[in-house]
């Protein structure tokens, strides 16, 4: 009977496919686990130590939903000397993801399409549903290059936003220059919404990050914490705009979230002027060294950021390459939790050599069982 209690909205949202992966693996002894959507190292010990002293020093009410002065104000100055546009402003979200889910939220209207490539990060799709959008979703097989004209073929005048992600969750592609200079002209052409996804932005290897923000000054870029510096369980994120959206996005904070975090924000303030380049550094060297040891088993395209390889199966289905891993102790996820395909396998460099080393040598044989 309470079963009719649950809103229309909730049977278009699945679970999680990679908590599935999970379910599946859950009898697996001390799996080979490159899975993992997060960095493998810990919360630098300064970032850990200021969250402390916040706590100590009673800093454990709400903030302002906008986000506390320091930190607040060390994102505005950076996104001013970055961009120089006169009504960009910034506030602190609560993660990456709520700054997602309040903008969808404060843009989308019921009906409204809302554009993002395919292979997806999961959340898009279904953050869309939960701001009563309609989801539609871009080829980029094989290489995962943005496709213009066909993005451009499939604007509509109910196209309301576009979801962008460079260095992307899973292919690990970072976006070029003229790709994205490209995207932000169009959106801008068209009087579209474009939403810029830029949580891996540290993460680029062969070539500099480019955000669309550089040539559409309407642009709304969501960043923070968590990859950069090991603090997913924190958070905290930010977000940037025009002043208009942000002040909507603010409000509906003020009903939602309230505020991130407020001690975890002062651990952020310290975290803002933290030197990451050796964990860059770390996983560029972990990048090339699976890179290397799959490309002659594998089809890899991408894996230019972030710390994923999207990888064609060599042989069945995606799906079917997964299970058959899993039988054989290691832990990776179906390209069809992220995508319309079934295709392709994610793999997450995020873990220690041996666990690397380990990995790959189970991936050679299975691809050799072909």
């Amino acid at each position: 009977m309470s079963e009719e209690w649950i809103a229309n909205r909730m049977h278009q949202i699945d679970a999680s496919g990679i908590r599935k992966v999970f379910d599946l693996a859950a009898n697996m002894t001390n799996p080979v686990n490159l899975s993992i959507g997060q960095p493998h190292f810990d919360t630098p010990e300064s970032i850990k130590n200021a969250l402390k002293e916040a706590v100590d020093q009673g800093r454990n009410a709400y903030s302002q939903s906008q986000g506390i002065k320091p930190l607040l104000d060390s994102i505005q100055q950076s996104v001013d000397s970055e961009y120089g546009h006169a009504d960009r402003k910034a506030f602190v979200t609560s993660g990456t993801s709520g700054g997602l889910m309040l903008a969808l939220c404060s843009l989308v209207n019921p009906g409204d399409e809302v554009i993002a490539f395919d292979p997806w990060f999961v959340m898009y799709k279904h953050l869309t549903t939960l701001a009563g959008g309609t989801y539609k979703s871009i080829n980029t097989y094989p290489d995962f290059t943005i496709p213009i004209e066909k993005l451009r073929a499939s604007i509509t005048e109910k196209t309301k936003v576009i979801l962008f992600n460079s260095p992307a969750n899973p292919t690990g592609h970072v976006a070029s220059q003229e790709e994205v200079k490209a995207l932000a002209e169009l959106a801008r052409e068209h009087n579209i919404a474009l939403i810029s996804d830029e949580i891996y932005r540290a993460f680029c290897y062969d070539e500099e990050f480019v955000s669309p923000a550089k040539y559409n000054d309407q642009t709304i870029v969501i960043d923070g914490f968590s990859k950069s510096h090991s603090m997913t369980g924190w958070r905290v994120g930010w977000c940037h705009g025009p002043e208009h959206v942000i002040q909507q996005m603010i409000k509906l904070q003020q009903f939602t979230f309230v505020c991130s975090p407020h001690p975890m924000q002062w651990a952020a303030s310290e975290a803002w002027g933290y030197d990451i380049s050796d964990r860059v550094a770390e996983y560029k060297q972990k990048r090339d060294f699976l890179r290397d040891k799959l490309q002659n088993h594998f089809e890899i395209h991408g894996a230019g950021g972030a710390f994923y390889m999207f990888i064609k199966a060599p042989w069945g289905t995606g799906t079917e390459f997964v299970k058959k891993a899993i039988e054989n102790n290691l832990l990776i996820i179906p390209g069809n939790v992220f995508s319309s395909e079934d295709t392709h396998f994610r793999v997450s460099y995020a873990a220690t050599q041996e666990t690397l080393e380990r990995g790959a040598e189970i991936l050679i044989k299975m691809a050799e069982q072909k």
